[in-house]
């Protein structure tokens, strides 16, 4: 195991009685980034999440987290983790600057003036400010969630582990979460799991996608986002018919189609040659004035269908896979 990664797994199995929930997962997670975990209910995002902060043992394989082996270093690992699981219940006569404080207590060190001045620190940042002396029990989806990050993230942990962060809320509650997700990318790294696609592109700078135990696919967003073919936007001054044609015609280009008279969509086998060579060839060899060209990402949901099928990742369900 290595201090340089945030997270590390390899060869991570569990299984309950005869079925393999995990079947060899590897993870490699970078500090101070945001890794979303993508993949349908009981594809076995919670239970990675329930090995890595100590609440389930392995069948097999290691883990680590900030370089703690999370079976042998259990307490180190531990204490270097924020977590919020899925359902979070709490005291509903507290106040949120009751609970945080109360959180606080346990993880640090100092008088009570230190252990205020933090809370409010943490109050400001998950823009709970205003809602400080409201009671749980009068907090919106949105708010309680936020609560909940804010929470896991008040004992200063180098890594937050969230599983199902925004799941179940409407979309004002889900864009405040992801908000806060994204500003706790400056003090931690954030591991967070989710079914719903358009939550990785707004926090995410890495992807895994699990499906059924195993990991079917990890790498940066915009890779998975570009793709290993190329898809190129062209927008050109005028037509250009038979430069139009001729293109269709290189070995290593797949399509060609019209957006509109100017604006054309290139695929590629090959997005290595179309990078070295598109342009060249319509400016080039075509004479094809180019206004604008630049890859084209593909849609997310394109991707992960091809990935995992049509099992659907946009279902509001638990994750059932600890059970």
């Amino acid at each position: 195991m290595t201090t340089e990664l945030a997270i590390e797994a390899h060869g991570l199995r569990k299984r309950f009685g005869r079925t393999d929930v995990l079947q060899g997962i590897d993870l490699a997670v970078p500090p101070t980034s945001g890794f979303g975990v993508l993949g349908p209910t009981g594809a076995g995002k919670s239970t990675t999440m329930k090995i890595l902060v100590g609440l389930l043992r392995p069948s097999g394989g290691t883990a680590a987290v900030s370089g703690h082996d999370v079976h042998r270093d259990s307490v180190a690992a531990r204490a270097s983790i924020g977590f919020l699981p899925q359902d979070v219940s709490y005291w509903h006569h507290l106040n949120v600057r009751d609970v945080l404080r109360f959180t606080a207590r346990r993880y640090l060190h100092g008088g009570r003036r230190a252990i205020d001045e933090r809370v409010e620190q943490v109050l400001e940042l998950a823009g709970l400010t205003t809602l400080a002396k409201r009671k749980v029990r009068r907090l919106s989806g949105g708010e309680r969630q936020r609560l909940g990050v804010a929470e896991a993230w008040v004992g200063r942990p180098d890594v937050l582990i969230l599983d199902e962060p925004s799941a179940g809320l409407d979309p004002e509650g889900r864009h405040e979460v992801l908000d806060l997700l994204d500003r706790l990318r400056a003090h931690a790294t954030v591991f967070y799991s989710t079914h719903i696609l358009d939550d990785i592109e707004r926090v995410s700078d890495r992807i895994a996608v699990l499906d059924r135990g195993t990991i079917v696919a990890q790498g940066p967003t915009e890779s998975f986002l570009l793709g290993t073919t190329g898809h190129y936007a062209v927008t050109t001054a005028g037509d250009h018919d038979g430069a139009f044609d001729r293109l269709s015609t290189r070995p290593w280009i797949s399509t060609v189609e019209r957006a509109a008279p100017d604006r054309w969509e290139v695929t590629a086998t090959d997005r290595g040659t179309a990078e070295h060579s598109l342009l060249r060839v319509l400016v080039g060899e075509y004479a094809v004035p180019v206004i604008d060209f630049r890859p084209a990402r593909r849609s997310l949901e394109d991707i992960y269908l091809e990935l995992v099928g049509n099992d659907g990742p946009n279902h509001e369900e638990a994750d059932g896979d600890e059970h």
